[in-house]
């Protein structure tokens, strides 16, 4: 097999050139003064509306769109005003679903706005003055070729209440407008609930104007809030209109499957100087064989009592990551034993959410030392369709300020909970390596739980062997040995071999990710859906993480996104007969900020992956896509689908056929990397944004070729390294050592 290389190289960094075009119609459209008169009286209903209502000071404006729209097709006539642009004022986004004709489902984008009153007065001004234009100039109708003749100064136009651009800008957003509204949320929660409001005003201040009073004890990151029942119905009776999401505080944990009794194992060495993994978890039993490899933390009031049974399950957790391949030998991954320390922040039958928001914040601050955290906790609850848990949002934040990654439980479906249910919370964080249960075929199992997350984020992320009745994981608890099912135990493994890249092997997480990612991604397309075993399941053996086949060149990159473009058109992938003979894959990670405010738009960062060729300046991708390149536009649902536009996730393969052939050497005989950011918000989130990026080419006559292309890497200034298990072991075993100096 083939040692997996590490390449370092420079990258170059540069700002996108092209301009934004004029404002323009999609081919053969056409906007209607009765549309525009439509929207108009809903702004003047707005307008009433907010005069009348004196909690906040602004006005929250929802805006429901025809379809699901890229950031560049979103109102900028609407809602601006001067410097102030319609994006800066985006304070949550919502998906609609409506039933067609045909019985198709129409997924449609709703996008809310906080705005002064004056700005929504400008905007029924533009509006008032543009259908003016429309009625008088137009005969109530513009179309597209309208409007390319405008822009290229054909017709003569000169209204004299608005500026041309500005009245085109209104005429292409109302095309893309449906409806203006107030957009508010009723639901009945009857317990403890938390509650995130839109950014308006002070939250405090708009608080106590609605009649509530919050102890600061219960807010959470300015616009998250716990609120009793009696103070919820307050808020939803008096201010409906200020609650973007809710879910109640309190859980219940996903169960997971107890099957029965095994051997005790009595025996085990001291530990020395292996990797720490935190786990976050129920309670550990300090009597079992391994505990000297445990470091025990209570993170629950002391007034809280405690059974037995509250024990069960972190012990269980941290057995296999201690332990795993000695109580299991047919699961050895030869990642050898690692030390745990282990946090007890809830009991076996519930955890409050809120007090764990707070909890996890500070023991990863007080823990900086460890980088890999398992949190096999899950919620019975099944995920909101429109919003990111509270859990996951503060693991996501977590991740995006730290150098830490967390590997989370898929979570358990019940038997009597029927053929599908979603997965629960925080198994929908996305910065988070989420982890579903396959039996040993490979198929998912009967507990498992689907995704995706938002309605489009692939969680989970992979799979692997968490038992069932058939071929249960066997575990170490507070009462001996049992055997057990559920995804709980699948995730320790996955913990186990991302400690073991990155703290063993130096590996970044962006990289360490990718490749538990290309790992599960096999050159086969999966005969499972994504949505419970994500891109698949992850080998056994380490071994087949960190090297290849002998015909596969597989290799690492990190690199760090400054501009739009951050690229390197310099890697030399080895010609035969003036051919490539390959086929290739990559996968691409990295760790955003997210803002939960912001509903199903949570990413705030898009880095776009391209890899192949390179004609001229242009890479041509492995998966043809042309985003970001000038005459080139995706919509914005296709952008998802087929390029995965806005996941931090980027997995792209040609799959291998019969027959397939080299493929062209274009003049600049190389191959290119390019990442392209985006931001979603005014803010610029992507700049410093770390990312890793795993590459394997193929060779489809089952050569190897490695050895000529780190020979062309070295002549192209790239430094190869080769991941070489036995010398990264001595490395770290040396870093590790303590240094005693001699006082004399």
């Amino acid at each position: 097999m083939n040692d997996l290389l590490n390449l370092k190289g420079t990258f170059q960094q540069e700002n996108r050139n092209s301009r934004p075009g004029p404002p323009s119609l999609p081919a053969n459209t056409k906007v209607s003064v009765q549309h525009m008169k439509k929207l108009f009286d809903e702004l003047l209903v707005l307008k009433d509306y907010w005069q009348k209502e004196n909690v906040i000071t602004g006005a929250l404006i929802s805006v429901q769109y025809i379809d699901v729209i890229a950031k560049s097709r979103r109102i900028s006539g609407f809602l601006s005003k001067g410097s102030v642009t319609a994006n800066s004022s985006v304070v949550g986004a919502k998906f609609a679903d409506e039933i067609t004709p045909d019985n198709i489902i129409s997924r449609k984008h709703i996008i809310t706005h906080y705005v002064s009153l004056a700005i929504l007065d400008e905007s029924i001004r533009r509006l008032s003055s543009s259908i003016e234009v429309v009625e008088k100039t137009f005969n109530g109708v513009i179309s597209s070729e309208t409007v390319e003749k405008i822009n290229k100064k054909k017709i003569n136009f000169k209204p004299n209440e608005i500026a041309p651009t500005t009245f085109l800008n209104i005429v292409v957003d109302c095309h893309y407008v449906e409806k203006f509204f107030v957009s508010q949320e009723v639901e009945e929660f009857k317990t403890d609930t938390i509650i995130t409001i839109y950014k308006t005003d002070n939250t405090k201040a708009v608080l106590e104007k609605v009649g509530i009073n919050v102890l600061p004890s219960r807010i959470y990151h300015e616009t998250t809030l716990l609120l009793t029942p009696d103070q919820l119905a307050i808020l939803q009776s008096r201010a409906s209109y200020l609650i973007a999401m809710a879910t109640t505080d309190i859980s219940k944990l996903s169960k997971e499957i107890l099957l029965g009794p095994s051997e005790d194992l009595v025996t085990i060495p001291s530990p020395s100087n292996e990797p720490t993994i935190g786990v976050i978890d129920t309670m550990f039993w300090e009597d079992v064989y391994f505990s000297e490899w445990v470091e025990f933390k209570k993170r629950i009031p002391d007034d809280i009592e405690l059974e037995q049974k509250d024990y069960f399950h972190g012990t269980s957790v941290s057995s296999i990551i201690v332990d795993g391949p000695t109580i299991n030998p047919e699961l050895d991954d030869g990642c050898g034993r690692f030390k745990v320390r282990h946090f007890g922040v809830a009991t076996s039958g519930h955890f409050n959410s809120f007090t764990i928001l707070r909890t996890i914040d500070e023991i990863i601050k007080e823990n900086r030392d460890i980088k890999v955290w398992n949190l096999s906790l899950g919620s019975e609850k099944e995920i909101h369709p429109n919003f990111i848990s509270p859990e996951a949002a503060i693991l996501d934040k977590i991740q995006s300020e730290n150098d830490v990654i967390f590997i989370i439980a898929g979570t358990n479906k019940r038997a009597n909970d029927g053929e599908e249910r979603y997965i629960g919370s925080p198994a929908d964080s996305i910065n988070s390596l989420v982890v579903n249960s396959v039996d040993y075929n490979n198929k998912p199992v009967s507990y498992s739980r689907k995704g995706p997350v938002l309605s489009f984020f692939n969680k989970p992320d992979v799979s692997y062997y968490g038992g069932d009745r058939s071929n249960p994981i066997k575990v170490c608890c507070e009462t001996g040995g049992q055997i057990v099912a559920g995804t709980s135990f699948a995730a320790p493994w996955i913990a186990r071999k991302m400690s073991y890249l990155i703290d063993v092997l130096g590996l970044s997480r962006e990289v360490a990710k990718a490749l538990i990612v290309d790992s599960a991604a096999s050159w086969k397309k999966q005969d499972a859906p994504s949505k419970y075993i994500g891109y698949g399941v992850v080998p056994i053996r380490i071994e087949e993480i960190i090297k290849s086949k002998d015909d596969e060149i597989r290799f690492v990159i990190s690199g760090t996104s400054e501009k739009y473009n951050t690229y390197n058109y310099s890697l030399p992938v080895p010609i035969s007969k003036d051919m490539y003979p390959y086929i290739a894959k990559a996968t691409l990670c990295y760790f955003p900020v997210c803002s939960r405010n912001q509903g199903v738009d949570y990413t705030n960062t898009e880095l776009d992956l391209h890899f192949g060729r390179l004609n001229g300046r242009t890479v041509k991708t492995i998966n043809d896509n042309k985003q970001g390149e000038d005459g080139s536009y995706i919509y914005e649902g296709n952008a998802r689908t087929f390029f995965r536009k806005w996941d931090n996730v980027k997995h792209i393969v040609e799959y291998p056929k019969k027959g397939s052939r080299p493929k062209k050497v274009y003049e600049t005989k190389m191959w290119g990397l390019s990442i392209k950011t985006t931001e979603r918000l005014e803010e610029k989130y992507g700049e410093g944004l770390n990312f890793g990026v795993v590459i394997t080419l193929k060779e489809i006559n089952g050569v190897n070729r490695i050895d000529e292309f780190i020979k062309q890497c070295f002549l192209k200034n790239w430094l190869v390294t080769s991941v070489n298990v036995e010398n990264r072991i001595d490395i770290y075993n040396i870093a590790e050592e303590e240094v005693e100096f001699d006082n004399e």
